[in-house]
């Protein structure tokens, strides 16, 4: 078959949803050739991580054991053919590969955009090398709102008006039946404000996640996959 330039027909430009996906894509490629034979895997939530778990469905590897963030996750990990497991069955991952909603410069990063974060920052602190893997439109100089959380429902007005400026949002519970909401202020100092939502009680978990959490973070963009190092060593 001739090709489009050979016909003279030009292929038309990627739409921006289109080129999104398509990075967010060779991120998950990318993540996915890390992960080897006889590993125990954290997979996380979201549509970059769906793509992770094609590409490791493809790639038919043995005694792989998972973890999943999510019951989403887990259901569409095991529908293509992979192991899935309790973490308390697992005990420590051998690594974990996730997406995020922000990442700066200094390594910090906002997830929660699926209301899993709790599950998701368990999962990545169980694991020896925690892979971040997003598109390069995920990238910012520095975090900022909305950071999500996860709430106690008890109470859940007052502690809201501790956390101010912060509102519930319109979304389904957490797997484990937590209420999502967001912080909308300022964030002056990440670790600051982590160690404040931390503190206020009410809150089970926040969606701050700190450079020495994270191992590697895996980019893809126009100028295809590139990696950084995180702030665990």
């Amino acid at each position: 078959m001739a090709s489009a330039r050979a016909t003279g027909r030009e292929q038309p430009p990627l739409t921006d949803a289109e080129a999104v996906a398509r990075y967010k894509r060779e991120a998950a490629t990318a993540a996915a050739a890390l992960v080897q034979d006889g590993m125990r895997v954290g997979l996380g939530t979201g549509s970059t991580v769906a793509y992770l778990l094609q590409a490791l469905g493809e790639r038919e590897l043995k005694d792989v054991r998972c973890a999943a963030t999510s019951p989403a996750t887990e259901q569409a990990a095991r529908a293509l053919g992979l192991t899935v497991l309790g973490l308390d069955e697992l005990g420590e991952l051998d690594i974990a590969i996730d997406g995020a909603d922000q990442v700066d410069e200094r390594g910090w990063l906002i997830k929660g955009g699926g209301a899993a974060h709790t599950r998701e920052k368990i999962v990545a602190s169980a694991a020896r090398r925690f892979v971040v893997i997003v598109s390069a439109e995920k990238l910012v100089a520095s975090v900022h709102a909305p950071v999500p959380l996860e709430l106690v429902p008890f109470a859940v007005r007052t502690t809201l008006a501790k956390l101010a400026p912060a509102e519930l949002r319109d979304v389904p519970r957490s797997p484990d039946g937590g209420l999502i909401a967001d912080y909308n202020g300022p964030i002056d100092d990440p670790r600051e404000l982590a160690e404040r939502l931390s503190g206020t009680p009410g809150v089970v978990e926040h969606g701050l996640f700190e450079p020495q959490l994270v191992s590697t973070i895996v980019v893809a963009g126009e100028n295809g996959v590139t990696e950084r190092a995180g702030g665990k060593r």
